[in-house]
């Protein structure tokens, strides 16, 4: 399953957004430094989902707000 994510980095709160069933916005705190704001973002969208963060990851959009995750399912 793919997920489209907007995210929007050093916000006030940490949240989710839902638009479509396919396509979410997320705010971190977190800076896009070192990576941070990418993980705090996958680990935002799997509290969401209900599922573990090592079943989802970046495949579009490392380096961009505008991101498509894939969501594996759990074997």
């Amino acid at each position: 399953m793919h997920i489209k994510v907007r995210v929007s980095v050093e916000t006030k709160k940490d949240e989710v957004a839902e638009l479509a069933p396919d396509t979410l916005i997320v705010s971190v705190r977190a800076k896009p430094e070192r990576n941070q704001a990418n993980r705090r973002v996958i680990e935002l969208v799997a509290e969401h989902l209900g599922v573990a963060v090592g079943q989802i990851r970046i495949i579009h959009g490392h380096h961009n707000p505008a991101k498509i995750l894939e969501i594996r399912s759990q074997t």
